[in-house]
């Protein structure tokens, strides 16, 4: 995610903030290095000019040369400007109370990701509303009124259609008929995309605003198609009137020009980004921890808080206990691994982490390896699960056969288990001696 301009910006922040003196020349040598960055991030024009701008002003300042430690200052400056560029603060779906019903209109270019995006959002909007539809209204896609039957069964919320049907603003009517006499609180209307933004699209949406009375109208855009998405989003605004944009595909994109171009050009903020393929992969945007990830510097309340929603603190006792008392089975180790995927794109996590940014392993986290791993352990017996040890020749051959992989992959999974366990036993060890050597002391 954003890894170029991460990358390139991290390079800035450690050049300048481990000075002790910064000059004039320090800042404008930083300065044209940011410029370049956003360019080559395919930011704005005038955003990067607005940007540096700014920034120059700011850093050229008595309070900046003159203090204790400079180069953080500068820093500082920076990650304000990103902040401000991304829209300050965290924008939340303006929803009317549970007890009334909030229509949420989505719009976008075919392609963008609309549908999946909205299945997502029905998945991420169960945790506060009480009940959810999601309306088919694209009928020239073909296939996409199954596309959204079959995600809004995955997400757990009901899906509104009507095969064969010809008229989008008539379906978008009965849905919303519907949802009232079926006091559904939460409507989601899928709309039709195009290739390209044209005058027949536009007038359909207009139409279908019309008779829905959306309380948020949002343009899912492609965040990998930089400018384009940021002149798709304009052109929708001066249309439609847009409340706020969602980010599709943002785990993949490694630029970033329409991430930190889109609020400065139309206005309007950026609500949610997806991040990944799953149900549960999309993440509200919060500007202050997007920035601090651009620059390095980690966001661990996000990382915590992913963390809150899929480890239970009851079990993450028990596993403590089962590590103290050296009973850590293949069993465990599934569940971990288990809980670790759920938590989404590996390689995004580890991005959360302060400092590990740029000193992550050259080819990334092997997400591939760890689901051969889970699918090793679940061609195992629960017996063999819970006692490695009688897993001999043949019943390597036989897991090996379930989970479509060589013998030597399960050697290598149990080789690996095994360190595992001696490493948490001298952890132990090493817990109680420490223990023991504090309690002598007094401590």
């Amino acid at each position: 995610m954003l890894d170029k301009l991460s990358n390139k910006f991290s390079e800035i922040v450690q050049y300048i903030s481990g000075k002790a003196h910064i000059s004039e020349k320090n800042i404008k040598d930083a300065i044209d290095e940011i410029k370049i960055a956003l360019l080559e991030a395919d930011v704005n024009i005038r955003v990067v000019r607005r940007f540096t701008n700014q920034t120059v002003e700011e850093a050229m300042g008595e309070n900046v040369l003159k203090s204790v430690s400079p180069g953080q200052q500068f820093v500082k400056i920076i990650h304000e400007k990103i902040v401000k560029l991304f829209g300050s603060e965290k924008a939340d779906l303006n929803l009317k109370g549970p007890d009334t019903q909030s229509i949420i209109l989505l719009l976008g270019l075919q392609g963008s990701g609309k549908t999946t995006t909205a299945a997502k959002l029905a998945y991420h909007l169960k945790k506060t509303r009480n009940k959810i539809l999601l309306i088919a209204g694209d009928l020239i896609r073909p296939a996409a009124i199954e596309q959204l039957s079959i995600l809004a069964e995955k997400a757990g919320v009901e899906c509104y259609k009507e095969d064969g049907a010809k008229d989008p603003i008539k379906v978008v009517k009965n849905g919303i008929k519907y949802a009232k006499k079926n006091l559904i609180d939460t409507v989601i209307i899928d709309t039709s995309g195009r290739l390209q933004v044209d005058e027949p699209l536009m007038q359909q949406l207009e139409n279908i605003k019309k008779v829905s009375n959306p309380d948020e109208t949002i343009l899912v855009a492609d965040a990998m198609t930089g400018q384009n998405a940021v002149d798709i989003a304009k052109e929708f605004n001066e249309r439609l009137e847009l409340s706020g944009l969602i980010l599709s595909k943002f785990d993949s994109d490694t630029r970033g020009g329409a991430a930190l171009s889109i609020k400065s050009i139309t206005g309007k903020p950026i609500k949610f980004v997806g991040m990944g393929e799953n149900i549960d992969s999309l993440e509200i945007f919060y500007p202050e921890r997007m920035a601090s990830r651009i620059l390095g510097m980690g966001d661990v309340v996000t990382l915590v808080e992913k963390a809150q929603e899929v480890f239970d603190i009851k079990e993450a006792e028990k596993l403590q206990q089962k590590i103290e008392s050296k009973n850590f089975t293949l069993e465990d180790m599934l569940t971990q691994l288990q809980q670790v995927t759920k938590m989404g794109n590996i390689k995004s996590l580890m991005e959360m982490v302060p400092g590990l940014k740029g000193n992550m392993p050259e080819n990334g986290i092997d997400t591939k390896d760890m689901k051969k791993k889970e699918s090793i352990i679940l061609s195992m017996t629960k017996k063999e699960r819970k006692n490695h040890r009688i897993i001999g020749p043949s019943r390597r051959k036989r897991i090996a056969r379930g989970s479509g992989v060589a013998v030597f992959d399960v050697n290598k999974l149990i080789k690996q288990f095994e360190k595992t366990r001696l490493m948490m036993k001298k952890m132990v060890k090493n817990k109680k001696y420490q223990s023991k050597m504090l309690s002598q002391f007094g401590v």
